[in-house]
């Protein structure tokens, strides 16, 4: 730790730096819509039946808090319902795409020479794709579908991870400790996944954290244009399309998915980067 970050860490109240307020919010906030995730369709199992007679109802009409859409549906149970689609996805494809950035990176900045120019090659070429041109059109080969899009961005995310997880070996792979560890004679498996990798862990927790809202975003973004779930289905990205022309007769339908968005994908990057930097002062410690 360099004498400026020591000076700033004295300085800052301890409450204050292990009590962030901001991520606490954004923990409590990621808390309730994992909870929605799991008990969603327990909650609202009725999300998606339409109503015509009900259609277009202005929010805090009776029973129904947040409005109706034009087909009738419940907004505040579409939101919920939605819960699932939008956080099940993103954290299939961060955990995917860490896994393969793990294995990929850890093995090209620990052996290096050919297997480092394969797979170095083999990410420039997955970088040089455009995310979503790339979905559009396997979904036009393939079909659109939740699980399709699911493996097509843990592919597209991987390189990212494959680079940070390969810098992060890297640095540790020159340090004494893996010296000693080849001195005796442990297997290059065991060093790269015993004494290096755990050394880059606040490196592969922080990049999930942000994969997890990146993801998210990707996935909304899909939905809006009508590629990662099917029509009807209960998720956020799929509200904003839906709702875009009733925004004057129930903004919320709108604004209550696009906000959950916002902040969801806000909260993952500020809680992501606070686990990092415990792991890493920790780390230093």
């Amino acid at each position: 730790m360099s004498s400026t970050e020591a000076i700033v860490l004295a300085k800052t109240p301890r409450s204050r730096r292990r009590h962030p307020v901001a991520v606490w919010v954004s923990i409590a906030l990621l808390g309730l819509v994992t909870f929605l995730a799991i008990f969603g369709n327990l909650i609202a199992p009725d999300a998606t039946a339409q109503s015509i007679l009900d259609s277009l109802l202005p929010p805090g009409s009776p029973g129904h808090l947040l409005g109706t859409d034009e087909l009738g549906r419940d907004v505040l149970a579409l939101t919920i319902a939605g819960a699932s689609s939008a956080l099940v996805g993103p954290v299939c494809v961060a955990l995917g795409s860490m896994l393969l950035g793990i294995l990929l990176g850890t093995v090209s900045g620990y052996l290096r020479g050919p297997i480092d120019f394969i797979i170095g090659r083999w990410t420039d070429l997955l970088f040089s794709l455009p995310l979503l041109l790339a979905a559009i059109v396997v979904a036009g080969v393939f079909g659109a579908g939740y699980w399709m899009t699911v493996l097509l961005l843990i592919l597209l995310f991987s390189p990212s991870d494959i680079r940070i997880v390969r810098a992060g070996v890297m640095e540790q792979a020159a340090r004494p400790f893996v010296e000693a560890a080849q001195m005796l004679s442990l297997s290059k498996t065991r060093i790269m996944f015993t004494q290096v990798l755990p050394n880059v862990s606040s490196l592969i927790i922080t990049n999930s954290m942000l994969n997890v809202a990146f993801a998210l975003v990707a996935f909304s973004s899909l939905s809006f244009l009508g590629v990662g779930v099917a029509p009807g289905t209960a998720d956020w990205g799929r509200q904003l399309t839906d709702g875009r022309a009733i925004m004057i007769d129930n903004p919320a339908a709108v604004l209550i998915p696009a906000l959950l968005i916002i902040g969801v994908a806000s909260a993952a990057n500020l809680v992501g980067d606070w686990l990092g930097q415990i792991l890493t002062r920790t780390g230093r410690s």
